[in-house]
């Protein structure tokens, strides 16, 4: 079973237990109901922006959707050992940039922050998509340089550079220069 599947079967669980049908969380979230249904059938890997939207019209934490246990206390996860979290990426029919995230804690239940590291693979085509969700982010550079579409503003950050934005804003981040990147990014989405 793929870690993307998992996620989605995660979301038709809460769904089922708090008999929601697939029509009304289309409708509290805001999406098209096939899109939807491609996320719980794994169809579709879900990006950021749908996933909170999601979480949001189900009541619960983005969290819930990625936890694979029920630690309280601290979550160390071991240089070799993020690459073995949930993984999920922005890869749709649109979009043209392809984001890997990673999650850094996926054993830590009742968490209020989202810690990822992100690999961006350049894209073909510079027609980003921008897309706005509650909350917040921090996004460090690790290695390349990114591009980041927010509002009207593009901000380009090279190793070490970093920055902190209201994620309600359109945004985009995506690699620069057609290099591949990589960024540790932290999102605070509130439920």
């Amino acid at each position: 079973m793929t870690a993307e599947k998992t996620v989605g079967e995660k979301i038709r669980s809460i769904r089922e237990i708090r008999r929601v049908s697939l029509e009304e969380l289309a409708e509290r979230s805001g999406m098209d109901i096939s899109l939807v249904r491609k996320i719980e059938e794994g169809i579709n890997v879900p990006s950021l922006a749908p996933l909170i939207k999601i979480a949001r019209a189900l009541g619960v934490r983005l969290g819930t959707f990625l936890d694979d246990s029920d630690s309280y206390g601290p979550v160390v996860v071991r240089s070799d050992e993020h690459y073995k979290g949930v993984r999920f990426t922005s890869q749709s029919s649109e979009a043209r940039e392809h984001l890997n995230f990673f999650s850094l804690a996926f054993d830590k239940a009742g968490r209020n922050m989202e810690p990822f590291i992100v690999d961006i693979e350049p894209g073909q085509q510079s027609d980003y998509m921008l897309s706005s969700h509650e909350g917040e982010e921090f996004i460090y550079v690790l290695e390349g340089v990114v591009e980041i579409n927010y509002g009207k503003e593009t901000y380009k950050l090279a190793m070490g550079d970093s920055i902190y934005l209201d994620s309600i804003v359109l945004h985009n981040v995506h690699a620069a220069n057609k290099q591949p990147a990589r960024i540790l990014a932290v999102i605070y989405a509130p439920f």
